[in-house]
């Protein structure tokens, strides 16, 4: 039975003081999703990581994006030792909004998840089609090549968390139906189990896109997603809670 797991990308969004007063009520939280079983956890910009976890580090805390070199000549990058110094041991990869506008490529998220795994850290692996895309029936083959590409040479597929976030639903209001959810998470659990065997049963596929509280529960009903990755819906401390009593 895979464990649910709730996570709240807070993109750029929230300063360190904001972030010291979701830390200090996240207490309650990790109570309320420790009763329902639920693993719980968010990824603060860079600057609020610290914040997170002096106060609470019983959450998963997790990087937005990570380079996958220790060190050089990167201006504005920041490397995955500088995180374990920290004490991160999540990062997100390949998040839409990072292959829209900084131009990542299966090829690259590749190389930021081998680093990862390398180094003892989970990586979230984001997949997702474009409206257009979507449009033209061509979602599964964008998918698998997402998966066949991010994961190549991934020995231990069950240290990756995978999420599937429609690109035209982030952010816009338009959430993909149960169905289309479920649809695609099965799939990118076929093809794990195609090269993985059983460990892709272990493997937790999120779904992220629009998800609110009003709407989450649908989501969890599905045998193959197994959590959620949220956006707005998780800045507050109050709308989180809504989202875990309604997992």
């Amino acid at each position: 039975m895979r464990k649910k797991l709730l996570v709240g990308n807070w993109k750029m969004n929230k300063t360190m003081a904001e972030t010291a007063v979701f830390a200090h009520a996240s207490f309650e939280l990790l109570k309320n999703a420790k009763a329902k079983n639920i693993d719980i956890g968010v990824t603060p910009p860079y600057l609020s990581l610290q914040t997170l976890l002096n106060i609470n580090p019983k959450l998963i805390i997790g990087a937005q994006n990570v380079h996958h070199l220790e060190k050089g000549a990167y201006t504005g990058e920041i490397s995955i030792p500088m995180l374990k110094e920290l004490g991160v041991s999540w990062s997100l990869v390949g998040h839409s909004e990072r292959r829209t506008y900084f131009n990542e490529t299966n090829e690259s998220c590749n190389l930021k998840v081998l680093a990862l795994l390398e180094n003892n850290m989970t990586p979230l692996y984001c997949v997702g089609e474009t409206l257009q895309e979507f449009e033209k029936g061509v979602t599964k083959e964008v998918i698998k090549a997402q998966i066949e590409v991010g994961l190549k040479g991934v020995k231990d597929v069950k240290e990756v968390v995978i999420a599937y976030e429609p690109v035209w639903s982030i952010g816009t209001g338009k959430n993909a139906s149960k169905e289309i959810a479920e649809d695609i998470c099965a799939y990118i659990r076929e093809l794990l189990r195609a090269k993985y065997g059983g460990d892709a049963d272990l493997v937790r596929i999120l779904y992220g896109g629009s998800v609110k509280p009003n709407n989450i529960k649908e989501y969890m009903a599905m045998p193959n997603i197994d959590g959620a990755l949220v956006g707005g819906a998780s800045l507050s401390v109050e709308s989180y809670a809504e989202l875990i009593n309604n997992m």
